[in-house]
């Protein structure tokens, strides 16, 4: 065995094995994995190797289609048969809710060049026979579907791996990790010990395992799944292959294997599989049946598809596979962590295992992915990701695969134990709260109890009305958001100012000022939004995008100086609210001592000053576009702050509103967010934040990539605000947008705009558009509605509330 290699992959699975190939694909020849038994000896054996490009996130359906479209490529490489058929498969819908799904995913489907075809109930008939057409009303087409034999394609990546330099080493189990200071590491095996410049962990079933070694518990948890088998059935014997079928109702797949059908589940009643540890000596086994559990949903498949009745069971096979808790793959470098790469929870490996071993080869050799992959970056994930909060939403999340998960649904797993100081002041306000990164934040505000709900809906809720008095309350007197839920990071020491300056775009703000900033990397794309609050010399507090809170972290310590500055995350540590509107002004004066005049403290402000007796920072500016107040405070202050605020906002009329209202007062304002219009797929100046990027500044990341794109044009595309035609529903993002009858982009964000009176999105189209008026439409739930090009901001286009 070889006692050195510059990369070592930790499993033998279709993941590892991608990712071996993919790094030789990329020029890297002296890379080793080292599997503890048998390739594909995990959960990769006994997949049903299924394969589809259609994803919720766009991003990762790219990934996808790559993943399928690569097959072919390691074929002719390796001389290994992936066993790829390439059936084409059917989405059946059994209500018109879920109709209404299928059309969204079609027209997602579009500007991702999918080939998708709506059908009628009766098309879908011809195109699978065996089902009762009486429990559909109809579904959706894809040619590009299929299955593959999961041993062949591990053996093809393998095979490939080797034949561009790779080296595999079977039997060889790895016990312990451990890092040297220049940041190489000890992969120490049962056959001795392997020094590496870099190690990927695509453990698996022991991706957990391998973390811990490090001393990170990653979240992921493996689940029992369960599909059968059945007898040759005649209706198969002599005819073309069967399509792949999804039946939601049922909550089943199947396909045909050979001369019978292939049934498999994602029940309800769903089992975790070895909860806190994997057992090492677990290996080609499978677990005992346990058709009771499945019960329910084979009845209900069994009615859907008659022919099931009329034969027996071959084989049943249960096997743990892995998830994370929001389903989608854990890829990227660990914080912390130099050299230490994660490629494990892909649940979908013949999906996305192409996908995800291409990414991260692109990560390792070049310094980047080369694409969006924000929705598998394990940085996603944070400190409050704790084993248990993973295990109630893996099951959650396994549970509901093939249900809907509507744009106002907020669902119930792992709630509520993560709270602001202010949780019961604002539960006592008849909040209905949302879930974000485990945190409970108001999205509105009921006027009883009995009225804290809503019904699901692709089209507006029946909560419009109130989220429109939030907001005209903002709009017309003054409103509170609680923003807790903002990343905050303080960021002090001599060298602070240099290394802000180094790693964002924008200059750095004088003392008691705040600056917006973008954050670019390497190829001047964007990876973060921030604004910058200045109350010292040496002392900045940043607040940014929650969800990224890791992900930044790990961003700023390739920058950090060895000495002289601190970076210290601190989102829960210090609380907020918000107060907008005219009359935001005078409510607050009545509690501080300092000057709030414009003269005095000017739109973009930043101050430490007591609210009545508590120390707080307070920034004028405002997400909602309004003349508006960020007030921060450490946590134990937040429940007095609120209190005194209330109690003087009686003689304004102050009242509370939530993130709704915060959503369609940003989309009047035309402001892009983290994860939708701000994206690494994007740059500044097609995002419209080419006057945040300080290029005559001191040297910075990204620079030279933002001059070099400008020279050519600034990249191909501009975000650009939209007012919609429509009546009943609203544009939510990943629409596509049309031009004179062709698709030319997509919609980012998109919601009800209450102080203008219309239906407003966001979204991207090319630059040679970007100042076209008329000639566009916005497919929403199957329908192109007609849309204009708003130049400027919707609502208030100069500014001049805000700045008042």
């Amino acid at each position: 065995m070889k006692s050195q290699a510059q990369v070592v992959v930790i499993g033998g699975g279709v993941v590892g094995a991608s990712v071996l190939y993919h790094l030789t694909k990329a020029g890297w020849r002296d890379v080793m994995l080292v599997e503890r038994a048998e390739l594909t000896a995990g959960s990769t054996w006994h997949a049903a190797g299924g394969m589809h490009t259609i994803n919720g996130d766009p991003n990762v359906a790219k990934l996808q289609q790559y993943t399928i479209e690569l097959y072919k490529e390691l074929e002719a490489i390796s001389g290994q048969s992936c066993g790829m058929h390439l059936t084409g498969g059917i989405m059946l819908a059994g209500t018109q809710e879920r109709m209404n799904w299928l059309k969204m995913v079609k027209a997602r489907g579009r500007y991702l060049g999918m080939d998708l075809e709506l059908i009628s109930v009766d098309e879908a008939e011809k195109h699978f026979p065996m089902m009762d057409k009486k429990y559909f009303v109809g579904g959706l087409y894809d040619p590009v579907e299929g299955h593959v034999d999961p041993y062949g394609v591990t053996h093809a990546y393998a095979k490939s791996a080797q034949i561009g330099g790779a080296t595999i080493e079977r039997q060889c189990r790895v016990t312990d990790l451990q890092q040297h200071p220049d940041g190489s590491w000890d992969v120490i095996t049962e056959k001795g010990t392997i020094h590496a410049e870099h190690v990927v962990n695509a453990g698996g079933l022991w991706a957990r395992e391998v973390g811990r070694m490090v001393g990170i518990e990653l979240p992921v948890l493996a689940m029992e799944h369960h599909y059968i088998i059945t007898e040759d059935m005649p209706e198969l014997v002599g005819t073309q292959e069967h399509l792949h079928c999804v039946d939601f109702e049922g909550e089943i797949y199947t396909r045909q294997e050979r001369h019978g059908m292939l049934l498999g589940t994602y029940e309800k009643a769903c089992v975790p599989w070895s909860e806190k540890t994997t057992p090492w000596d677990f290996g080609q086994n499978l677990l005992p049946n346990d058709l009771e559990r499945i019960a329910p949903e084979l009845e209900v498949g069994f009615a859907h598809f008659p022919a099931f009745n009329k034969v027996g069971i071959k084989k049943i096979v249960n096997g743990p596979f892995t998830f994370a808790p929001d389903g989608n793959p854990l890829i990227g470098p660990i914080k912390g962590l130099k050299n230490f790469w994660c490629a494990c929870a892909v649940m979908a490996g013949f999906s996305q295992g192409g996908g995800v071993g291409l990414a991260l080869a692109n990560w390792m050799t070049q310094g980047d992915p080369g694409f969006d992959i924000w929705g598998m970056d394990v940085a996603r994930f944070g400190d409050w990701t704790t084993l248990a909060y993973t295990n109630v939403k893996v099951r959650e999340n396994y549970s509901r695969r093939f249900r809907i998960r509507y744009p106002n649904e907020e669902l119930p797993a792992g709630r509520s134990y993560r709270t602001s100081p202010i949780y019961d002041r604002l539960n006592d306000r008849h909040a209905v709260w949302g879930d974000y990164c485990g945190l409970e934040h108001p999205l509105w505000f009921a006027p009883s109890k009995d009225l804290a709900y809503e019904d699901f809906t692709f089209k507006r809720p029946d909560t419009h009305d109130y989220v429109a008095a939030e907001v005209k309350a903002v709009r017309e007197g003054v409103g509170m958001i609680e923003t807790t839920n903002y990343g905050k990071f303080e960021v002090t020491g001599p060298k602070a100012e240099a290394f802000l300056d180094k790693v964002m775009a924008n200059r750095i703000p004088a003392i008691g000022k705040m600056a917006l900033t973008p954050m670019l990397n390497q190829n001047g794309k964007l990876i973060g939004d921030f604004t910058i609050g200045r109350w010292a010399k040496d002392k900045f507090f940043i607040v940014g995008t929650y969800a990224a809170e890791t992900y930044y972290l790990r961003w700023f310590e390739n920058y950090l100086p060895e000495s002289g500055c601190t970076v210290r995350a601190c989102a829960m540590e210090y609380t907020g609210l918000a107060l907008a509107g005219p009359k935001s002004r005078a409510l607050l004066q009545m509690l501080v001592s300092d000057e709030l005049s414009t003269a005095a403290f000017p739109f973009m402000s930043f101050r430490q000053m007591d609210v009545g007796t508590l120390p707080a920072f307070v920034g004028r500016v405002s997400f909602t576009g309004d003349l508006g107040y960020e007030i921060w405070v450490k946590a134990e202050y937040q429940r007095s702050l609120y209190d005194l605020l209330t109690e003087a906002g009686k003689d304004y009329g102050l009242k509370l509103f939530g993130g709704r209202a915060l959503h369609a007062m940003r989309l009047e304002k035309g402001f892009g967010t983290w994860a939708r219009e701000f994206r690494p797929t994007y740059g500044p100046d097609e995002a419209g934040l080419e006057r945040f990027v300080a290029m005559k500044k001191a040297d910075f990341v990204g620079r030279e990539a933002v001059g070099r794109i400008r020279a050519e044009g600034g990249g191909p595309l501009r975000l650009v605000n939209f007012a919609i035609e429509t009546t009943d529903a609203d544009a939510l993002g990943d629409e596509p947008v049309w031009h004179d009858g062709k698709v030319v982009g997509w919609v980012t964000s998109g919601g009800y705009g209450h102080s203008v009176g219309r239906s407003l999105a966001m979204g991207y189209v090319p630059k040679a558009l970007a100042k076209e008026i008329t000639g566009f439409e916005i497919e929403i739930l199957g329908e192109r509605r007609a849309a204009a090009r708003v130049e400027g901001a919707p609502f208030d286009p100069d500014g001049a509330r805000m700045r008042a």
